[in-house]
């Protein structure tokens, strides 16, 4: 495999060395100054210091380098590729109706209610092809590798049937067989988003999910992780908590939506040991506490709390508490349309008094950690050589402009990503 030496640097921020629990303070970053990395293939052999780079530079007489990128005529700072854990990016259709109606004084559970929300991106996406599905996630895909992140979870969710789920899921499969130049995209199984119309109780719906569409995800090996959405307006707690149960006897990682609205999803969450709880806006220090001790990642989106005006999560307390924190966009066509990971998580610092450690681990390692993942979202031997560079001489920087620095440099599995080869997207 071809190696290649990348920089030098003004600063590489590795993510490495830091406690996936509770706060964490800018000193306890790890900063190489004026550095480089030796990569091999799609990952990284070595992350050298100023004199190492400077010596291993000069012997290879330049042979090596990422030829494309100068970054010596440049001020940068390097980071990991960031990692956004929850999207709903595989869907038809629009919902600027409801945020309309938003706007106008209606609510999120109002607009569902009266046949708005998520089920009308169910009638749309039923109705659009395998292929208008996969196009669309790959322009989703290629904005989000622009804006930095390199590994991207998107769940199913808008189907409600066996066809239709299936044909989210063969969509997200399509876009990570198709070029690297994308995200690698991880998988989730959310059929139990909400009880279509033509199921009389959330059992019956469940049942069918358990028996009928989660053995036929399995035998494709379309996805690894089940969700479900608990909450009013959604599933109950009783009903969800024997339904992941049995979806973990069948071999799936679980995770939630919980405590968006109301509480009782974070309890669940807890109960069935989950791999993360995502929302939590209304949860408590209870519930913080139930989480913590099961080990399980809080997953805060600031995106639907901007998309629905509502109070961020309390991301300062969970901290508090000792929790892992990752950060994600919730990137969907009803709450959270915006889409922007870095912006998001620029905002929720900024609100909640994060320190830059903290906003960056969640969305680097600590995202990874929601997926499972030990070799993103960080920069050290052996981790997928996933990368993004800033313009700017020092790391504060890229939270201080709240997502306006965009990233001009990004890698993905070791390739450096130019425009044109996904401007077809």
């Amino acid at each position: 495999m071809a190696k290649q030496l990348l920089g030098p640097f003004c600063q590489i921020l590795t993510m490495e060395g830091l406690p996936f629990d509770g706060p964490l303070s800018n000193d306890q970053l790890d900063m190489v100054e004026g550095g480089g990395l030796l990569i091999e293939g799609d990952r990284i052999v070595e992350v050298m210091d100023q004199a190492h780079f400077q010596e291993a530079s000069h012997s290879s007489g330049g042979q090596g380098f990422d030829v494309g990128f100068t970054p010596i005529k440049r001020h940068m700072v390097l980071l990991p590729g960031f990692v956004d854990a929850h999207t709903h990016m595989c869907y038809a259709g629009s919902r600027v109706e409801d945020y309309t109606r938003r706007l106008s004084g209606e609510s999120y559970l109002q607009i569902a209610d009266r046949g708005g929300g998520i089920m009308s991106t169910v009638r749309s996406t039923r109705q659009a092809t395998e292929e208008e599905l996969f196009r669309s996630l790959c322009k989703r895909a290629c904005a989000h590798m622009f804006g930095g992140v390199t590994t991207c979870e998107v769940k199913s969710g808008y189907g409600l049937d066996i066809v239709t789920e299936l044909k989210m899921l063969r969509a997200i499969s399509m876009v990570n067989a198709s070029v690297e130049t994308f995200p690698w995209l991880v998988p989730t199984c959310l059929a139990a988003h909400v009880r279509p119309y033509d199921f009389k109780t959330d059992q019956q719906y469940l049942d069918f999910v358990l028996h009928k569409l989660l053995p036929q995800v399995k035998k494709e090996g379309l996805a690894s992780r089940v969700d479900i959405y608990v909450d009013r307006g959604a599933f109950p707690p009783d009903v969800a908590e024997g339904f992941l149960f049995q979806a973990r006897s069948l071999g799936f990682d679980l995770v939630l939506h919980a405590d968006q609205f109301t509480t009782g999803g974070a309890t669940v969450a807890a109960r069935v040991s989950a791999v993360s709880a995502d929302h939590l806006e209304k949860s408590t220090e209870r519930e913080f506490r139930w989480l913590r001790e099961k080990g399980v990642v809080a997953v805060v989106l600031p995106g639907s709390t901007l998309g629905l005006g509502e109070p961020f999560a309390p991301a300062r307390r969970m901290l508090d508490a000792g929790m892992c924190l990752a950060i994600a966009s919730d990137w969907n066509p009803g709450s959270a349309p915006h889409g922007d990971l870095l912006t998001q998580a620029a905002l929720l610092g900024a609100n909640q008094r994060l320190t830059m450690a903290e906003t960056l681990a969640g969305i680097t390692t600590r995202a990874a950690r929601a997926l499972r993942l030990d070799d993103r979202g960080v920069i050290g031997k052996g981790a997928m050589a996933d990368l993004v560079g800033f313009e700017c001489a020092r790391f504060e920087e890229i939270l201080y402009h709240q997502g306006c620095l965009r990233p001009s440099f990004v890698m993905r599995a070791g390739k450096r990503i130019k425009k044109a080869l996904v401007s077809g997207g």
